[in-house]
């Protein structure tokens, strides 16, 4: 490959024969479709789009990208790709911490596993030895995360380590199990935990000494690393992730933000706000009674991870990391609960059994309208807010005990169980995060026309409607709907790019597409590449999600909303009598994308070189 900067390695590991080949990454692959997320998709065709998610034949890709591990600014972000069981679309889910700077140090871009292990097993890998190879998990099976982390750590030692697991969850095919690192650090969304549980692969362990990559022309990657800091840190821009609240509160500086403006979506998006109790959740409250630390990430001189402890109450001695804005929400006001100790032991909880903290709430909050309005019938039932009851339900959910094994199957299962299935606040079978399209009406748009499910991150208007990162041409008022399906595409189409370089979405709020094409160029050795090509790019990629999709069956009118949100107005001050005009959003984006009514044309994909 005549391109720079990339390991140019991606180990195929077929669990079923116990075999490991290292192959190159195709460079047409790599111009078309970067690295991590855009390439882990690529791969994932190859698979074929309308494999079972749980079966051998599925794909589960551990992906970087060509800045991932170097000295780029919020470079340790790694994707985890495959076919979801949740949502039957392809996902990636990425994490941060230091396991995919590792994975890069170790000489590798990409880990590919294929085919299932008769036994349990995990992947071994260390730099210095040169040594790649599978390893017996038995007795790691059963353990939780923490303890997984902690045995390998005792037999591998902690230098130089990083562990990247499933605990029980991902065990017993949780569908919305997930991958977690350093602890703390998960690839929540999508279910890839319980792929990985499906084919009886526990870890991977990357054992490497950090080995900087180096960029294909030092001469531009050093004033475009500069610009690209300068941003990040100006004192100016009261936006940028370091001067802004990120740094100081963490993601959680948003719940009093969005709970002020009626768009809190709580007690399963019933009403938009949860009034005065949303402060007791909020990264003010957070950061003035049980903060005590503040890690960072690979490169990253934000800080955003918030590490808390507890002194008193039922969960006197829990520490851990961290009490995010979205899982703050999906076990707080989104299940009528206030109590924060409470919120950081549930946040725990799915981080050790390896589940996805918004989708756990996201499950309950369904639960809990269900048994508040009588659906149930006897059924079991759990009430608003009974935080001892959630933590001992989540238990139930990681070993399938009980009404735990209808739970483990996400939020539509649920509510079809109790047979109301207008209560399930999805998107493609995934649950909504922490933004209600009543009160912030470009992720309503955003929500429905995401290839992975709900979600926030593959197009974060908040960043525009909060004046985050403004817009300056198009509509940024979030009660207002025009101009978002143009705004919902462009940032679908920069976070594709970003998310497979692999940068941290955080980047955004002060790096542009030219910072962004800058960057790369110098690190690849290409001599022209514009921020015009980092949209483009990003098109493609965006493009080639929706056509797996489309060819997995996803076709004409996938793209929606619950109905609690386009037809049940507000109640609450900030959106109150607003309610989410998604046809009318709809009709706009399908216009710029080119797209009819969901399905990209043969015609796209030949002018994005797709086909």
């Amino acid at each position: 490959m005549n391109l720079k900067g990339y390991a140019n390695r991606v180990a195929h590991i077929d669990m079923t024969k116990g075999e490991i080949s290292i192959e190159p990454i195709p460079e047409e692959w790599a111009l078309k479709y970067i690295g991590a997320r855009g390439l882990g998709v690529r791969y994932m065709l190859e698979a074929g789009p309308t494999v079972d998610p749980l079966s051998p034949d599925n794909w589960l890709c551990f992906m970087n990208g060509p800045l991932t591990g170097t000295s780029a600014n919020m470079s340790g972000r790694m994707a985890v790709v495959t076919k979801s069981p949740l949502t039957g679309t392809v996902t990636d889910s990425h994490h941060g911490g230091w396991s995919a700077a590792r994975l890069r140090w170790s000489g590798y871009d990409g880990l590919i596993f294929k085919g299932k292990a008769a036994s349990p097993k995990y992947l071994y890998i260390d730099d210095e030895s040169g040594t790649i190879e599978l390893r017996d998990a038995s007795a790691l099976w059963g353990k939780g995360v923490h303890e997984t982390i902690k045995t390998l750590q005792e037999e591998y030692g902690k230098k130089d380590l990083t562990v990247i697991t499933i605990g029980p969850a991902g065990e017993n095919l949780v569908k919305y199990a997930c991958w977690v690192n350093e602890d703390d650090r998960a690839s929540g969304r999508g279910g890839t935990g319980c792929v990985g549980g499906s084919k009886n692969l526990k870890a991977i362990v990357i054992k490497a000494k950090k080995k900087m990559p180096k960029p294909a022309s030092q001469e531009n990657w050093k004033p475009a690393q500069r610009r690209a800091l300068s941003v990040i840190m100006d004192e100016a821009n009261i936006t940028s992730p370091k001067k802004g609240g990120l740094s100081v509160y963490g993601t959680n500086v948003l719940m009093n933000i969005t709970n002020t403006m009626g768009a809190l979506p709580t007690l399963n998006g019933r009403v938009t706000s949860f009034g005065e109790r949303g402060e007791l959740l909020s990264g003010e409250y957070v950061n003035d009674h049980i903060l005590v630390n503040d890690p960072t990430c690979h490169a990253c001189p934000v800080a955003c991870k918030k590490e808390v402890e507890i002194t008193e109450g039922e969960f006197a001695g829990l520490r851990m990391e961290s009490v995010e804005y979205e899982p703050a929400w999906a076990l707080g006001a989104n299940c009528g609960n206030d109590n924060i100790a409470s919120v950081a032991k549930m946040i725990d909880q799915a981080n050790d059994y390896g589940m996805d903290a918004i989708e756990i709430g996201d499950v309950l909050a369904t639960y809990i309208e269900a048994s508040t309005r009588g659906f149930t019938n006897g059924d079991g039932g759990l009430g608003e807010g009974d935080y001892m009851a959630m933590v001992a339900t989540i238990e139930k959910v990681a070993y399938r005990e009980g009404i735990g094994d209808v739970l483990a199957n996400g939020v539509n299962a649920v509510a079809a169980h109790f047979g109301h299935p207008e209560i399930a606040m999805t998107v493609k079978g995934q649950g909504i995060p922490a933004y209600d399209p009543r009160g912030l009406k470009g992720m309503g748009i955003a929500y429905a026309t995401s290839n992975r499910g709900a979600c926030h991150l593959r197009a974060y208007t908040p960043a525009a409607e909060l004046n985050v990162m403004p817009f300056q041409s198009l509509s940024v008022d979030p009660l207002e709907w025009k101009g978002k399906g143009e705004l919902v595409k462009i940032f679908q189409d920069i976070h594709a790019f970003s998310d497979s370089l692999d940068l941290c979405k955080f980047s955004a709020f002060a790096m542009g597409a030219d910072e962004y094409a800058q960057q790369y160029a110098a690190f690849v050795g290409i001599d022209e590449f514009t921020a015009d090509d980092v949209l483009e790019t990003g098109e493609r990629i965006y493009n080639l999600e929706r056509y797996y999709n489309n060819l997995a069956g996803h076709a004409e009118g996938s793209d929606y909303l619950p109905k609690r949100f386009t037809e049940e107005p507000s109640t609450m001050p900030g959106s109150e009598g607003h309610v989410c005009e998604l046809d009318k959003m709809l009709e706009e984006y399908y216009s710029v994308r080119g797209w009819e009514n969901g399905v990209v044309p043969e015609s796209k994909l030949k002018e994005l070189a797709i086909l």
